[in-house]
């Protein structure tokens, strides 16, 4: 497994020590190392590899892991992205934002986008970057499936209202780009120094203008280079919550709740399918959860009459079911 957090807390009894194991998308927190035991982890280090055998059990309804024994292991042991949560392929992801990028109508709309996605080392990178360190999106590939999600919801938002969907498309690919140097994940998931001092919005500015300022002559006039940095600026949507400016433009508009609702919706969903934020067969999780802002998540589920009909006091077909694969997922059609 895969040391993701290591905590030192102080209690009357002492100084104690707590592990934040994980494999893949799964985590489990350790009992406390007490002082007498800190012995046990010598050598052992936050996004370090170790094989550890123990007892999982359960405190305060969340389980965790007595640990027996624990071995770190050294860099060459262990493929650390093995143990790290990824995307099953890119592939897909890939081959819809290629297809909606090249029927951009705009040629030097077209040409900015491509300055980016037309690179092989920008594109390797895009690719494997997590969309954020431990919330919505946090895994290899991360990145790469919440911009295709951003980009599907934005154009489809786009038509509906009368917005320009080709620059909400480009909105969409570009607004985190600020990401690839905001984070590193080569272990765990963390930020940058440079992540941690100016943010991803802001890098992502930095990040297109130096694109731009590079190519003669230029892609773009310097008014459709202000309406990109503004998607960029503004996609968060309020300054409270790390946007550089509200938005102030209709595809602007449209790309913060598009990015919204990718965001929110796949950490619903994760919430839904973590058996630790429910008691038995209870549909209420029995405590709020800060991946949906403090609410509390509803695992009630029906067929609505699609499979064979059994009338029941609660309906038929009515269960509490976690959310399946495929819509957990989502293809890239």
């Amino acid at each position: 497994m895969l040391v993701v957090d290591l905590e030192r807390r102080d209690s009357r009894r002492g100084e104690f020590t707590t592990l934040t194991l994980a494999h893949q998308s799964e985590r489990i927190s350790t009992s406390p190392f007490w002082p007498e035991e800190r012995f046990r982890l010598a050598g052992v280090a936050r996004g370090q590899a170790v094989r550890v055998r123990g007892e999982v059990g359960q405190f305060n309804g969340r389980r965790q892991l007595k640990v027996a024994t624990l071995v770190p292991l050294k860099p060459d042991e262990v493929d650390l992205r093995g143990l790290l949560p990824s995307i099953a392929s890119t592939e897909p992801f890939w081959r819809a934002l290629d297809r909606w990028r090249q029927a951009i109508g705009g040629p030097r709309l077209a040409r900015t986008v491509a300055l980016f996605f037309d690179d092989a080392t920008f594109r390797a990178r895009f690719e494997s970057c997590p969309a954020s360190t431990s919330g919505h999106h946090a895994e290899l590939g991360g990145l790469l499936r919440h911009t295709w999600e951003v980009a599907a919801i934005g154009r489809t938002i786009a038509r509906t209202c009368g917005a320009d969907a080709d620059l909400v498309l480009a909105g969409a690919m570009l607004h985190d780009i600020g990401k690839l140097e905001a984070y590193r994940w080569s272990g765990t998931f963390e930020m940058t120094d440079a992540g941690a001092l100016l943010g991803h919005v802001t890098l992502g500015m930095l990040m297109l203008d130096r694109g731009l300022a590079a190519q003669s002559p230029p892609l773009c006039t310097d008014g459709e280079r202000l309406l990109l940095q503004h998607l960029i600026a503004s996609h968060h949507g309020h300054q409270e919550f790390g946007a550089a400016m509200p938005p102030m433009t209709l595809e602007a508009e449209v790309l913060h709740f598009a990015d919204n609702a990718s965001a929110k919706a796949t950490s619903m969903a994760k919430a839904l399918t973590m058996d630790e934020n429910f008691e038995a067969d209870t549909l209420l999780s029995f405590r709020t959860l800060w991946e949906i802002d403090r609410r509390r998540a509803y695992r009630g589920r029906s067929d609505w009459g699609a499979a064979a009909e059994e009338d029941t006091a609660h309906g038929a077909g009515f269960d509490a079911r976690p959310l399946d694969q495929g819509a957990k997922n989502g293809t890239a059609a």
